[in-house]
């Protein structure tokens, strides 16, 4: 080791913990080229080639969730999106697949399945096409999300930040454990987001009312639930082979944020992520040793970080990640003692 090597690696700690209590720090552009510069996580070998690898990830065809699927196709595994329009999926399949063949792998191995997380009847159907034509799944990446304006409904009457973000992930994870199980070790990676900080884990206001509604608020509540729910998952499937993480990326210049969140993408323009920076953990954690990841973490910038920064925020009762699993497992149709893994797990 050189005397800068000695240098860099004594300031690593220090300076990640620096960036990470003053948040602003540790979620902008600048935390991230910090980290990637002085972190010891960043200069390790590069990622492994995932040849062989089948990656299922949702929201990909656009910011955080495109550039995810762009590397991961371009270190060789084979990338199934999810997507609402066949026009928008085709044109990011093109996409993706110019990438991985570019990188000398096989452009055909990248395709897309149309479905509406809103709808839990369209990701079943999804689920069971997706299981019809694939004898593997290695890593599932709960990506989509979105802020919604104003108050709305899917058709089984739920709120569509909960019905797509909290309840449709869990359906998705739970009609392709089999496959996931099979596959084993395999991983599940939810994206949240730091604006879960805010909000505690409250299952009596995790669906907001017309009356009371706010978009923001909304969006925070259901990130905080998918991170719950990730290490509930994580508990039950112990002895699956399945490992569960959660990330949250920063903040990154997405299309969604800019048309969401206006007034913020506007003035923090010139600190926030660029789409591929807020991947990069999520495309760690698909590609890294999982001997080293172990499972029911929370990660930012390749680095296990604290569930809560607000004391306020943290959940109480004691019990509501299983109230939370409960009440989700009924929301999604499914029999919370049923669940796949239940032989593996007790």
């Amino acid at each position: 080791m050189t005397s800068c090597d000695g240098a860099r690696s004594a300031l690593a700690d220090p300076v990640d913990r620096i960036l990470e209590i003053s948040v602003a720090g540790s979620f902008s552009r600048i935390g991230y080229e910090i980290r990637s510069r002085l972190l010891p996580e960043f200069a390790r070998a590069p990622e492994p080639p995932l040849d062989g690898r089948t990656v299922l990830i949702t929201g990909a065809t656009s910011g955080i969730g495109l550039s995810a699927a762009i590397r991961l196709a371009s270190h060789g595994a084979s990338v199934h999106f999810l997507a609402r329009s066949k026009q928008r999926a085709e044109r990011t399949r093109r996409q993706i697949a110019v990438v991985a063949g570019r990188a000398g792998y096989d452009p055909d191995g990248v395709s897309y399945g149309i479905a509406d997380l809103d709808s839990l009847a369209s990701v079943r159907d999804f689920a069971s096409a997706f299981a019809a034509g694939h004898d593997r799944l290695d890593v599932l990446i709960h990506n989509a999300g979105a802020i919604h304006p104003g108050y709305q409904r899917n058709d089984a009457g739920l709120e569509l930040t909960v019905a797509g973000q909290v309840v449709a992930p869990f359906l998705l994870t739970y009609q392709l454990f089999g496959l996931l199980r099979q596959s084993a070790p395999s991983r599940v990676i939810t994206v949240s987001s730091g604006g879960m900080y805010t909000q505690g884990l409250d299952l009596s206001t995790l669906q907001m009312t017309a009356a009371d509604y706010n978009g923001v608020t909304a969006y925070a509540r259901a990130k905080r639930a998918q991170v719950a729910l990730s290490a509930q998952w994580a508990k039950r499937a112990a002895r699956s082979g399945v490992a569960f993480h959660a990330t949250h990326p920063g903040w990154v210049r997405t299309p969604g944020i800019a048309q969401s969140l206006p007034t913020f993408s506007r003035l923090a323009g010139p600190v926030l992520r660029t789409p591929d920076q807020g991947a990069d953990t999520i495309v760690w954690l698909a590609s890294a040793d999982p001997a080293a990841l172990s499972t029911g973490r929370f990660w930012h910038d390749r680095r296990l970080r604290p569930v809560y920064r607000i004391p306020g925020a943290r959940p109480d009762p004691l019990d509501a990640g299983q109230r939370l699993w409960d009440w989700t497992a009924e929301q999604a149709g499914v029999d919370a003692s049923r669940l796949p893994m239940a032989e593996t797990s007790r």
